[in-house]
C-alpha cells in the first residue's frame, strides 16, 4: 500500500485493500492480520498514516444537522423559489432560521413551531427588504394557524433582535391587486368586466387613502379593507354594467379568496361615501344611497381631502351654534313658553339638530360588548362567626342592649375563673 504501513504483527509492508461485504479493509498479505475495518478519518493524513479517529472526535460531529433542521432549511428555500425571491433573499432566510434554531426555545419546541418558524424567516426578509408579503399569504402556503404563526414572528424577532419595519400599505395594495384575474378577456371573464389596471390601481390606491384617513385601517389586517376598496373602484369604473355584480361573485372573477370582514369593511366605506357625499351642493338633491353613490366615487375622491374634514371634524362645531341660539331666545321668553305650554295647542319644544358622527375608530364607535362578570355565590349556612358591631346593628331597644350587655359580662367573668383542682 502506498504511504509506508506496516502490520501490527509482523512488521510487513505488504498490505493490500479488501472488500468484505462492501466494506474495505486493509490486510496484510504475509500473516492475514486485518490491519484496518471500517475506519472513519477526518483527513488523507490519518488516512496514510493509518490512525483510526473516533467519530466523537470527527468533523462529521461537529458539522452534524439533525434532519429536523435539514427539512427546515430545504423548506426554507423551496418557499422563497415558490415565491419567486431573490437569491440574497433566500441567503439571509437561510441564516436567520440557522440562528433561531440554535435558540432552546425553538429547538425544543413542537413540530407545528418548528415549521412555522420557516414562513417567520421567509417574512422578516421579505420585511427588511420592503418587499410586499403578508402574513395571510404565507399562512395559506404553509396551512399554517395564524395565531401560532404571529405568536412565533414575535418570539423570533425578540430572540434575533432584530429591527423589522412595518408593512407599506401602498406596495401591498399594487401587489394584491397585480393577482387579480380581472385585466384581461377569458371565457370565465365576460368583456364588460375586464377593466385597465392602471386605472383600476389608481382609484383603489384613493380609496385605501380614504380608508386610512376615516381610521378604517388602523389594527386590522389589511386585505379585507383593500377587497373592498378594489371592488369599489372596479365598480365606479363602469357603473352601468357592474352594479348588479356582488363582492362573492366579483372576487369569483378575479380568482381570489374574499377574505371574511370584507363586506363590514366594504358597508363601513359606503357609509363614509355617504357621509362626504352629503357636503356636495349638486349630489344632496339626488338622495343618493349606498348603491347609487358609487356613480359618483370620482367627484368624491377627487375633493376626499376637504369633503372629509367638513363631514367630520366640523360637525361638532356645526352642532353647537344651533343650540347656542336657542339658549339664549329661551332667556327672554321664559314667560312666553310658559303661555305656549300652557295652552291647547301644545307644540313641543325644539330639539338640538344631530350632527355628523365624531371621526373616531370603528371599534371606539361601536364598542364590543364584554361579559359581565358573575359574582362569587355565598352560601350561608348560619355557623358563620358574628362581629360585635354586626350585633349591635340588630339590637333596636334598650333592653335588648342591657341584655346584650349583662350576656358579654357574664361570658368574660366564666372565662377568667380558674379551673377547680
Amino acid at each position: 500500500m502506498p504511504g509506508g504501513g506496516r502490520c501490527p504483527d509482523c512488521g510487513s509492508t505488504e498490505l493490500v485493500e479488501d472488500s468484505h461485504y462492501s466494506q474495505s479493509q486493509l490486510v496484510c498479505s504475509d500473516c492475514g492480520c486485518v490491519v484496518t475495518e471500517g475506519v472513519l478519518t477526518t483527513t488523507f493524513s490519518d488516512e496514510g498514516n493509518l490512525r483510526e479517529v473516533t467519530y466523537s472526535r470527527s468533523t462529521g460531529e461537529n458539522e452534524q444537522v439533525s434532519r429536523s433542521q435539514q427539512r427546515g432549511l430545504r423548506r426554507v428555500r423551496d418557499l422563497c423559489r415558490v415565491l419567486q425571491l431573490p437569491s440574497t433573499f433566500e441567503d439571509t432566510a437561510v441564516a436567520y432560521y440557522q440562528q433561531a434554531y440554535r435558540h432552546s426555545g425553538i429547538h425544543a419546541a413542537r413540530l407545528q413551531k418548528k415549521e412555522v418558524l420557516v414562513g417567520c424567516c421567509v417574512l422578516i426578509t421579505c420585511r427588511q427588504h420592503n418587499w410586499p408579503l403578508t402574513m395571510g399569504t404565507i399562512c395559506t402556503l404553509l396551512y399554517a394557524d395564524l395565531d401560532v404563526f404571529s405568536g412565533t414572528y414575535m418570539q423570533v424577532v425578540k430572540l434575533l433582535g432584530l429591527d423589522v419595519p412595518s408593512l407599506c400599505l401602498t406596495d401591498l395594495v399594487k401587489t394584491y391587486c397585480s393577482s387579480f384575474k380581472l385585466f384581461q378577456a377569458s371565457p370565465s371573464v365576460p368583456a364588460k368586466f375586464v377593466e385597465d389596471k392602471e386605472r383600476m390601481l389608481s382609484r383603489t390606491l384613493q380609496l385605501v387613502e380614504l380608508a386610512d384617513e376615516a381610521w378604517l385601517v388602523t389594527g386590522r389586517h389589511p386585505l379585507p379593507v383593500i377587497t373592498a376598496a378594489t371592488f369599489l373602484a372596479w365598480q365606479s369604473l363602469q357603473p352601468s354594467a357592474r352594479l348588479t355584480c356582488s363582492l362573492a361573485r366579483f372576487c369569483k372573477l378575479a380568482n381570489v379568496d374574499l377574505p371574511y370582514p370584507a363586506a363590514s369593511r366594504l358597508q363601513e366605506l359606503l357609509a363614509v361615501l355617504l357621509r362626504m357625499a352629503e357636503q356636495l351642493a349638486w349630489l344632496q338633491v339626488l338622495k343618493l344611497d349606498k348603491r347609487s353613490v358609487v356613480k359618483h366615487l370620482g367627484d368624491l375622491l377627487q375633493h376626499r381631502h376637504t369633503l372629509i374634514r367638513k363631514a367630520f371634524r366640523e360637525g361638532a362645531a356645526e352642532a353647537e351654534a344651533p343650540e347656542k341660539e336657542l339658549q339664549g331666545q329661551g332667556l327672554g321668553q321664559g314667560q312666553g313658553k310658559e303661555e305656549v305650554g300652557n295652552s291647547s295647542l301644545d307644540v313641543p319644544e325644539r330639539k338640538r339638530p344631530p350632527g355628523p358622527a365624531p371621526l373616531l375608530p370603528p371599534c371606539m364607535l361601536k364598542p364590543p360588548k364584554r361579559a359581565c362578570p358573575t359574582p362569587p355565590a355565598s352560601t350561608v349556612t348560619g355557623d358563620e362567626n358574628i362581629s360585635d358591631s354586626e350585633i349591635e346593628q340588630y339590637l333596636r331597644t334598650p333592653q335588648e342592649v342591657r341584655d346584650f350587655q349583662r350576656a358579654q359580662a357574664a361570658g368574660q367573668a366564666a372565662t377568667r375563673r380558674p379551673n377547680p383542682p
